[in-house]
């Protein structure tokens, strides 16, 4: 594990490579899963605010359930997530003519309509963030269902913190994330310093 101020930083990110292919996986994460998209509690507001403009991309079946649940709800865990319609996909999620899930919320903001991009969890996937007693832990998350972003990834030599690169920023800043960079090259450096040892 790696501190950067009061973040901690598990090494995976360096070490393991992601970048999404959605002609490969369709967008499932927004499908899958036991609970819709974790939110902050400063989210709950920003969806109140983004909801008049994302509703036209919304689905009956979407709506329905907003109507029922609520634009969040609270999950077996105690924590806020999104609602999802029948176990399955978000209640946000909106699907292209090639069947691909993309998020509403997102989408409405590359169009200009909103200055709140999407959930920060969702930016931030495959990391998830989880609060410790003093520090920020910072995980990778593997899920079956993303073999294929670990196989691009792996292509690409893209690890997985340049893959959430613009989401780090957003949610830590450009200067927490050069020192992640600089974390990471001397995190590498070592590592293959080690192995060469190893090797003689």
């Amino acid at each position: 594990m790696i501190l950067i101020d009061d973040t901690l930083l598990s090494a995976d990110l360096f070490d393991k490579h992601f970048c999404c292919d959605l002609s490969a996986c369709k967008g499932i994460c927004c499908v899958e899963g036991e609970s819709g998209a974790p939110l902050e509690e400063d989210e709950l507001e920003k969806l109140d605010e983004v909801f008049d403009v994302v509703r036209p991309r919304l689905s009956e079946k979407a709506l329905a359930e907003i109507e029922r649940v609520g634009l969040y709800e609270v999950d077996g865990d105690g924590d806020y997530v999104t609602p999802i319609i029948n176990g399955k996909e978000c209640v946000y999620a909106v699907f292209d003519e090639q069947g691909i899930a993309k998020c509403s919320i997102e989408q409405a903001f590359l169009a200009g309509e909103t200055t709140w991009h999407k959930p920060i969890s969702c930016h931030l996937y495959p990391i998830r963030l989880t609060p410790l007693k003093d520090v920020l832990a910072l995980n990778y998350h593997r899920w079956p269902i993303c073999e294929a972003a670990t196989l691009c990834g792996g292509k690409l030599g893209l690890s997985v913190l340049r893959f959430c690169k613009s989401a780090l920023i957003r949610r830590f800043g450009a200067e927490w994330y050069a020192a992640a960079e600089a974390a990471e090259k001397h995190w590498l450096e070592e590592k293959s310093k080690a192995e060469k040892s190893k090797s003689k």
